[in-house]
């Protein structure tokens, strides 16, 4: 016999949980007991239970494996819930754990008691309460199973107190792993056929492509026939930056270069792609694409995303069931041209600024020249959300998959600083920069604390404009003019010295590149903050809205 609690950590680790992030309170005391015995799960403690959802999600974006999230009830569920809807919504794998109170009161008005798991239904995929302690190692089970399982996302588990502490015999289950179905021979055949008659495809690379095993295939596949990838924001690394095929990112509301690939093409043909980064209105408006699309999960219905063909089952079979049929394909008979000149007008743009020495004010752009030329192939960069993620989405390109972290479902401000954390306890080997504005920054500014006590190895460089950039940035391009959006910020070198952080105020965007290697030569987190300019957010807009399909109207 042992404590439902003492049964519920067992069940987690025999299904590999390494971490737990969170917050707890005296509803969860006994499983917090219960989880101190642990060999296994190292829990951390945050100094906030949303920052503890977004470490939990970087886990299951970087392991494919969920981490758990903690709260109690009440206020501390309601703490978790952005961070667990931005995991939902990115399709991370990740376990929500919440204490209630007694079973005896949960009918009644009673203190800080709400219906949590019906809270949690619309940002999870399954959300549930122990109510017998024999069931727990079936709950646990079928938790880790749907959240592992495609698309992955959150699941929500209760536990109330009185629950906790009852006493059990059962034992946890050994997890079953199985095989995700593969699509079939003949309706290979048919997309293979659509993709050997077409002579300008385009692939539209989404989130499932960064999957370690479909990249891979992908790159083959590229590599065979010379077929360009445009890759959303979630899944930038899923093909090499230097390789010819890579025709970088779309996903911003305008037009862009890129997109001008899609205007050319005769078939696109998307591949893991997820409707919740880049909605099909925006690159097939008049709904006349010829369209081939393979995921893990049927396409959603939409009248600008109406496939001719559907390959459902495991995307890196079906990638290796093209590269099986690659060699009757030539790359001659493909018509490229557009390509090739999109890729070398984008490199342009990205080292246009590379020799800036600018002061007072530093580009984007210039800044992320520096981040790249800093961090190596597998160094892991995360952006939290506003203007500067769009640049980091247009500038920012990758060599491997997983290695720049971008929010671009569900979209939550505050992702970066916890996630970085998360990022550098993965990967205490790798260079992990987050880049935050001013205002993502203060949403989870005590998790500084968290980083200082764990000792984390890691950078987040701050764009400060005093302002809610991105917000500006929208209004002001659609009513030429924008609210009033201003704060004030702190003393960023106060701020580092109360919470021990090395500390680098770059005023002259020459001394960049220095200062950021620096920052990654200290030991424990450093904050790098820089004035960025965003009178470029505007010019952006500009320069895009004057991109013609001839190719003219970019600076």
């Amino acid at each position: 016999m042992m404590k439902a609690s003492d049964l519920m950590v067992k069940c987690l680790e025999e299904e590999g949980v390494e971490y737990i992030f969170g917050v707890p309170g005296e509803e969860n005391a006994d499983f917090m007991m219960s989880l101190e015995q642990s060999e296994k799960i190292r829990f951390v403690l945050t100094r906030h239970e949303q920052g503890a959802a977004f470490m939990a999600e970087i886990y299951g974006r970087l392991t494919g494996q969920p981490a758990g999230c903690l709260g109690t009830l009440g206020p501390g569920a309601t703490n978790l819930i952005t961070g667990v809807a931005d995991s939902n919504m990115d399709r991370s794998p990740m376990l929500v754990l919440t204490g209630q109170g007694s079973t005896a009161r949960l009918h009644k008005e009673s203190h800080q008691i709400m219906n949590v798991v019906e809270m949690f239904r619309p940002v999870t995929k399954w959300a549930t309460t122990v109510l017998n302690a024999n069931t727990i190692p079936e709950i646990i089970r079928k938790s880790v199973r749907i959240a592992r399982s495609e698309k992955p996302g959150a699941v929500h588990i209760e536990l109330p107190e009185d629950i906790a502490s009852h006493e059990t015999d059962a034992k946890p289950m050994k997890p079953q792993r199985y095989r995700r179905p593969v699509v079939d021979e003949k309706i290979t055949n048919r997309a293979f056929d659509l993709i050997a008659a077409a002579k300008r495809p385009v692939i539209i690379a989404g989130n499932g492509c960064i999957r370690r095993r479909a990249s891979k295939q992908l790159r083959m596949f590229c590599e065979a026939t010379g077929i360009g990838v445009l890759s959303t924001f979630m899944a930038k690394g899923c093909v090499d930056m230097d390789a010819a095929y890579c025709l970088y990112t779309i996903g911003l509301g305008a037009k862009d270069l890129p997109t001008l690939v899609i205007d050319d093409a005769d078939l696109v043909i998307t591949l893991g792609f997820d409707m919740v980064e880049y909605h099909p209105s925006l690159w097939n408006p008049k709904r006349d694409k010829t369209i081939i699309h393979a995921d893990f999960l049927p396409a959603e219905i939409d009248e600008s995303y109406h496939p001719e063909v559907e390959l459902i089952g495991d995307l890196a079979h079906t990638l290796w069931l093209f590269n099986e049929r690659v060699s009757s394909l030539s790359k001659a008979k493909f018509d490229f041209s557009r390509q090739a000149d999109v890729r070398k007008r984008m490199q342009q743009e990205f080292a246009a600024h590379a020799d800036d020495d600018t002061k007072e004010l530093i580009r984007p752009q210039k800044a992320l020249w520096d981040a790249r030329q800093v961090m190596g192939p597998n160094d892991i960069v995360l952006s939290d959300v506003g203007a500067h993620k769009m640049w980091i989405a247009r500038h920012y390109h990758c060599h491997e998959p997983n290695t720049c972290l971008i929010p671009n479902g569900f979209c939550s401000m505050g992702f970066a600083l916890p996630g970085a954390i998360a990022a550098s306890l993965i990967n205490p080997d790798k260079r992990v920069l987050g880049i935050s504005g001013d205002a993502g920054f203060l949403m989870n500014v005590q998790e500084m604390e968290t980083a200082k006590r764990l000792g984390c190895n890691m950078t987040m460089m701050v764009w400060e404009d005093f302002a809610y950039g991105l917000i500006a940035w929208k209004q002001q391009a659609h009513f030429g003019k924008h609210t009033d959006l201003a704060f004030s910020n702190p003393n960023w070198s106060q701020l580092a010295v109360a919470f021990g952080w090395s500390m680098h105020n770059v005023r002259n965007s020459a001394d960049l590149a220095g200062e950021l290697e620096a920052s990654f030569q200290e030991d424990g987190p450093s904050l790098v903050v820089i004035p960025i300019d965003y009178r470029e957010n505007m010019a952006l807009t500009k320069r895009l809205g004057e991109i013609t399909g001839s190719g003219a109207g970019v600076a």
